[in-house]
């Protein structure tokens, strides 16, 4: 008998229920990982800018290069598990994902640096679809498994709002490296637990791993995104412009090379139904709402209102606690009333709370900041939580590992395009700042290539000079901060009427599987 088998067999229900919980808290522990990693770095930003002395644009690809290659790999990944087996990606990509931490960790360079979080990012898209995947395929009852995708979600969303505290915690005590050592501990507890806990599930007729879907996936992903990010910020030049028409045409021959194909990387015909695309549409924005707002803020809280990391990273704890308790309980109101009331509400949710941010300025009290992230917590886990179901239930449980990748891929592309256009807006209205007249040189080149730079920089200054350029660069930050949340307010509230119109008539499964 098969591991799920036993896991969902009719005799020893509360052995088949433990296991099956138990499970769930291993796939947990991977989902927390991976979602931390993606925000854990915005508090060790200005220390990590300090020793390693990234330009402004090394370190946009510090922050964002992780979720693009994840986001170029899921599908590529989801899919591998559904030929050679989830647990068998998932304990490996875990061990691998630990082993690139210490890489991370000990990087003595920005250049250094980026390859290092691109290697992170090979192993974290490993996991991530492995362990939606496999929640599939342990949970049968649709009302159990929307709340283990509740919790799943919850982890998800809470872990990218965790992550600057946990950060916060660490680099109190020790070098902005330790953010990543953590990883290596909780992985090796993940294997060694996962083999024994974890069933084994893949489909049994996938057919052959095409790797040329692989490299246009890839190539396709990371390209466009790439071009968005350097439009944002330098404008339409030639080379951008190459880089664009390369990643569209590698995307647009994956899509014609999965039609023609007897075992797709990915099932394209999946799209066609109206609930999917607009619960990934959703998935996509939700995130690129959070995660943008957590990274930006955990500059202003510290390079602007002059908090230490971990008063920081508690300070965004709220969006943490909003997520947790909404994606808990998102499958029953999903359920209650309908998939498009609570996926665009909170949607709707997110794109007020952006609104508000919109009158920030460098003195906010904290009680405009912590209610705006409070709300964002909340609205990520309606949105996230009930998407997330709705996709993994629209497919057997055969293509678990796709449909899975899909939600992934939407969650990774969200969290990057949220810090590199909310990030590009911000940094393209900062470095419009004036310095002082007598700053010249490459004091004034360091201090407008980033906020922490400019703060470095001002050291090498006498006082007076150094606070009215700190002052105006601070001021240029909050700017962009400003407008970005005023763009992002825009797009996540016109996603919430999209997601209005195109969930009508979604529901989320009653009735048992067999």
């Amino acid at each position: 008998m098969s591991g799920i088998q036993q896991l969902n067999s009719p005799t020893g229900t509360e052995t088949r229920s433990r296991g099956r919980w138990l499970a769930l808290g291993v796939l947990v522990l991977a989902v927390l990982l991976v979602a931390v990693d993606a925000t854990v770095l915005g508090l060790a930003t200005p220390a990590l800018s300090e020793d390693l002395k990234p330009s402004g644009t090394q370190l946009l690809w510090i922050g964002d290069i992780y979720s693009f290659v994840i986001a170029g790999l899921l599908v590529s990944m989801g899919s591998l598990g559904d030929r050679i087996g989830r647990k068998k990606l998932l304990l490996t990509g875990a061990a691998a994902f630990g082993a690139v931490s210490v890489l991370n960790a000990y990087a003595t360079s920005p250049e250094m640096m980026i390859v290092a979080r691109a290697l992170l990012g090979v192993a974290g898209a490993t996991l991530m679809p492995s362990t939606l995947a496999l929640i599939r395929n342990i949970f049968h009852d649709p009302k159990e498994r929307s709340l283990a995708i509740g919790i799943w979600g919850a982890t998800a969303s809470a872990g990218a709002a965790v992550g600057p505290v946990v950060g916060g915690a660490l680099l109190q005590h020790f070098w902005w490296g330790s953010v990543f050592l953590i990883n290596l501990p909780v992985m090796i507890a993940l294997v060694v637990v996962g083999i024994k806990l974890l069933p084994e599930s893949k489909n049994p007729v996938a057919g052959p791993w095409d790797l040329v879907s692989v490299g246009l996936s890839l190539i396709g992903v990371i390209s466009v995104v790439y071009a968005v990010k350097e439009v944002a910020t330098h404008g339409v030049t030639w080379e951008v412009a190459a880089t664009a028409a390369l990643g569209a045409g590698a995307l647009y021959t994956f899509v014609r090379r999965q039609f023609g194909l007897s075992s797709p990387l990915l099932d394209m015909r999946l799209f066609k139904h109206r609930g999917f695309s607009g619960a990934v549409l959703a998935d996509l924005l939700t995130v690129f709402g959070l995660s943008g707002l957590v990274f930006f803020l955990s500059q202003f809280l510290q390079l602007v209102q002059g908090r230490d990391p971990l008063e920081a990273g508690l300070a965004e704890l709220p969006a943490a606690i909003g997520a947790v308790v909404t994606g808990l309980i998102a499958g029953r109101y999903a359920r209650r009333y309908s998939v498009r009331t609570i996926v665009a509400g909170g949607l709707g949710a997110i794109g007020l709370a952006l609104a508000v941010l919109t009158l920030i300025h460098k003195e906010s009290g904290y009680p405009l900041l912590g209610a705006a992230l409070l709300v964002v917590g909340l609205g990520a886990g309606f949105s996230f939580t009930v998407t997330a179901d709705v996709i993994l239930s629209s497919v057997p449980k055969e293509q678990a590992g796709s449909a899975s990748a899909v939600s992934e891929t939407a969650y990774e592309l969200g969290a990057a395009l949220g810090i590199a256009l909310l990030g590009s807006i911000v940094t393209g209205v900062y470095q419009s700042f004036t310095a002082p007249a007598s700053v010249a040189g490459p004091v004034a080149d360091a201090a407008h290539e980033s906020l922490g730079g400019a703060v470095e920089a001002a050291k090498a200054l006498d006082p007076h000079t150094a606070q009215v350029m700190v002052g105006a660069a601070q001021d240029a930050f909050v700017d962009g901060l400003r407008l970005a949340s005023g763009v992002g307010a825009a797009v996540l509230l016109a996603t919430a009427v999209a997601a209005w119109f195109l969930l009508r008539g979604q529901r989320l499964q009653e009735g048992v599987e067999h």
